[in-house]
């Protein structure tokens, strides 16, 4: 029998103590910020975020805000920006906190734990993705007329990119065509999960359109910005998560019919939508991770406070049956989560957006899998109740569940992380 050695393969993962990659230690100077952040939650979001849930109790209109809701959340919003605590997620000096993408991945996971605190200090999603748009590839006026507005917090936005007849996983197959007819592009088309359109605040869209069918296949796409309340642009409805409408914020489904803006408001240059797709899906891929992060350790707390005061049988709930082992496997799952992704921040702060997709890919695809994990078994120690109103866990698992598809399902990731495996065979 022939005896063939082992040759190990030269990989960029090997462990090596001297690489700035393995330096997952938040900056000195961000400290104090990440301090500030969890104090202002605690004193501020979590009862202003009460006193928003009563101001919207009775209101007749699902797709709307009571008054009292946006003076509740305005009054918080203006306290966060008098204290500084305003656009973490921008890296640029100027008009954000100028975080590394690791210390911003700290500040997520405590924004992750409470609905409204990523809203509050103005880094919410799809916004943060957008206002990174614009502040890249934005030309002064387009900068001047929505990504200020949006800085400021005075509107939404959303970003319209999934469509209902193809496999929109695949951004090749998009088929909503723009053509330029005089000094206008006239978009046609049909999209739908398109989340924050319900909403009242919601100004402006950054469309993905297909420009030109007859160009290279990542040539082919573009984006554009098509203001909310343009003639042609149609709300169908909208789409349910889980039985879900999410109103007032809502996923929608929606349909383009001849709808014209000018030719101005193409972003960056025809054709190149598949590079703003990466631009602007590499942050937004991880701050969802990062949130996430935050998620899954407010399941635990709730699993350990749960399973620690309700007996069943004689016993302490978390003493029953394998709820101990649960307990710390949930923990060892949300630490072995966290590393990944505090690398892959650091991956992009090192390597940037683009040399650090494999990285951003594996936590896109394992966090919200392995999270979603975590809540679900927390909701099993609550027993009905997890499933109920009376905790916030069933609209967590909703959350969770549903980003193993928002921005690329888990198989597109895993694709991308075993073909650079492959690659270094």
């Amino acid at each position: 029998m022939t005896k063939h050695a082992y040759i190990p393969r030269t990989t960029n993962y090997t462990l090596n103590p001297g690489d700035e990659l393995n330096d997952l230690r938040m900056s000195d100077q961000v400290r104090s910020l990440y301090d500030h952040v969890r104090k202002f939650i605690r004193e501020t979001v979590e009862p202003m975020s009460i006193e928003f849930a009563k101001a919207g109790e009775g209101k007749q209109d699902r797709w709307s805000f009571t008054p009292k809701q946006i003076e509740v959340l305005e009054v918080a919003k203006n306290k966060a920006k008098k204290e500084g605590l305003w656009n973490f997620f921008l890296p640029d000096d100027e008009t954000g906190q100028g975080l590394k993408n690791l210390d911003y991945a700290y500040i997520a996971s405590e924004l992750g734990k409470s609905p409204l605190a990523s809203e509050t200090m103005n880094c919410s999603a799809p916004d943060t993705g957008n206002m990174e748009v614009l502040e890249r590839v934005g030309t002064k006026e387009q900068k001047e007329k929505w990504l200020k507005p949006l800085m400021n917090g005075e509107i939404r936005s959303a970003y319209v990119m999934t469509e209902p007849n193809v496999a929109s996983s695949d951004a090749k197959n998009i088929s909503t065509t723009a053509k330029l007819v005089g000094d206008e592009w006239v978009i046609n088309g049909e999209k739908y999960y398109i989340s924050g359109v319900g909403d009242p605040r919601c100004k402006i869209l950054i469309v993905m359109v297909k420009t030109n069918p007859d160009a290279a296949p990542s040539k082919q796409q573009s984006q554009i910005l098509v203001p909310r309340d343009t003639p042609g642009v149609e709300v169908l409805g909208p789409m349910y998560v889980f039985g879900q409408d999410h109103a007032p914020r809502g996923h929608m489904h929606m349909r383009f019919n001849n709808v014209r803006v000018p030719k101005e408001n193409m972003l960056l240059g025809e054709g190149r939508g598949f590079e703003i797709s990466q631009l602007r899906l590499g942050p937004g891929r991880i701050h969802h991770c990062m949130r996430t992060i935050g998620k899954a350790e407010k399941a635990l707390d709730l699993m350990v406070q749960r399973g620690l005061t309700r007996e069943a049988f004689g016993k302490k709930i978390a003493h029953l049956g394998g709820n101990m082992q649960i307990i710390a496997q949930a923990r060892c799952e949300i630490e072995a989560m966290r590393l990944m992704v505090l690398k892959a921040a650091k991956a992009m702060d090192v390597l940037g957006n683009k040399e650090a997709r494999v990285w951003v890919s594996m936590v896109k695809a394992m966090v919200p899998e392995r999270a979603c994990k975590i809540i679900d078994q927390s909701i099993q120690m609550h027993g009905a109740t997890g499933i109920s109103h009376w905790t916030p866990l069933a609209e967590m698992y909703q959350d969770v569940r549903h980003l193993r598809f928002a921005d690329g399902p888990d198989e597109v990731h895993w694709m991308v992380v075993g073909r650079h495996e492959l690659s270094m065979a």
